[in-house]
């Protein structure tokens, strides 16, 4: 786990070609809260949709204690021009040589291939620096653009869980995908 402590220590900042995936402040709550506040994005999102600017902010403070317990990553996604979080992708570590994957994005910014380059990215950072061996995704059944984006990324269906999810008061089956590093 030694590399792995290198690469908690400072919250790394990785480019795109058109993004900026950055560390998460809390100057940024405003921009989480109008993501999380659209029942669109948090429809198949395992937590309530936003009322109040303070669920923003608390969210960026799970994060970022998360981070430090090296116990996950999550990047916020800006566009280049203007530096504005519009949605965040990363990693919860599940251990040394395995992470689940996990992103959303602002409505406004749906297919136009945002998330496949963010996505790229950290896909691309978690084999290499994280030094993961596989990445895997939960996704619920009903969620076909997020199904047909991680195929375009490559991974793999293995199967279904069924009721394995429960929020929102009900049991969820998530279909469980994986990408092994050997399949770049």
């Amino acid at each position: 786990m030694s590399n792995k402590s290198a690469v908690f220590k400072n919250f790394p900042q990785l480019e795109t070609k058109n993004l900026i995936l950055r560390e998460i402040q809390l100057v940024d709550a405003p921009a989480i809260f109008e993501i999380f506040a659209d029942d669109e994005v948090t429809k198949f999102h395992d937590l309530e949709t936003f009322t109040c600017l303070e669920q923003a902010q608390c969210l960026i403070e799970r994060r970022r204690e998360r981070f430090e317990n090296k116990q996950g990553i999550r990047w916020g996604i800006a566009r280049k021009e203007d530096n504005i979080i519009i949605g965040s992708c990363g990693y919860g570590i599940k251990n040394e040589f395995q992470a689940e994957i996990g992103y959303e994005l602002a409505r406004v910014h749906w297919q136009k291939g945002i998330m496949t380059e963010a996505l790229k990215a950290i896909i691309n950072w978690g084999f290499h620096q994280l030094a993961l061996n596989r990445i895997e995704a939960m996704v619920m059944r009903e969620n076909i653009s997020s199904v047909k984006l991680l195929g375009n990324l490559g991974f793999v269906e293995e199967g279904i869980l069924r009721e394995y999810g429960f929020w929102k008061g009900h049991f969820h089956d998530l279909k469980v995908f994986s990408l092994l590093k050997r399949e770049l």
